[in-house]
């Protein structure tokens, strides 16, 4: 199914793991889809979503009052600035060397105990079936392959994933919302020129 994906679907789902990885999320839900969309500002989905006033730090905040984190999984900046630790330099540096998020992730072992590279984080079954629902968007669009626009479309078309719930939180109504990105899908398959 991914060979279909539109370079923004693509980078969606990249993204998707990305967020997953930032909120110490150890699976990546509708949620981190969500914000993988969002993370693309010119994208039709981010486009769209921003004029219902759902932007990427919204949806960040909504996800974290809907999944906030685990006591002991965070490190308390503030402590670590009083006694001289810049912890964003820090993250900043390592994240240059070892790549986006790798002071957010576990090490994982494999059945031996040997230790894996811990890129990649399981999707949920919610989160499957949206990438799912995106290829079924494309088809009944008769659209040949799918872009950050349909995996939009899948997110409402599942409808009980923390990514919807934090479209309706942000008092999106559904059936706007699909009937919009739809339309924009129908005049742009391709998902290059939205409107604004």
């Amino acid at each position: 199914m991914f060979e279909r994906f539109q370079d923004g679907a693509r980078q969606a789902v990249t993204l998707a793991q990305e967020n997953a990885r930032r909120l110490n999320h150890h699976f990546v839900g509708t949620e981190h889809i969500l914000l993988g969309l969002l993370d693309q500002p010119e994208t039709l989905s981010a486009l769209v979503l921003g004029r219902h006033g759902l932007d990427h730090d919204r949806a960040r905040r909504t996800v974290i009052r809907m999944v906030p984190p685990k006591p002991g999984e965070t490190l308390d900046a503030e402590a670590l600035e009083s006694i001289g630790i810049d912890l964003s330099a820090i993250r900043e540096k390592v994240e240059a060397a070892f790549g986006p998020g790798a002071l957010d992730r576990k090490p994982t072992t494999n059945r031996r105990g040997g230790l894996l590279s811990g890129r990649h984080i399981p999707f949920t079954s919610r989160a499957k079936k949206t990438l799912e629902l995106s290829l079924r968007e494309a088809l009944r669009l008769k659209h040949r392959s799918i872009g950050d626009g349909h995996i939009l479309l899948g997110i409402l078309r599942e409808g009980e994933g923390l990514g919807a719930r934090v479209i309706a939180d942000a008092g999106i109504d559904f059936a706007a919302l699909r009937h919009e990105v739809a339309g924009q899908l129908t005049d742009h398959p391709d998902g290059r020129r939205p409107t604004t």
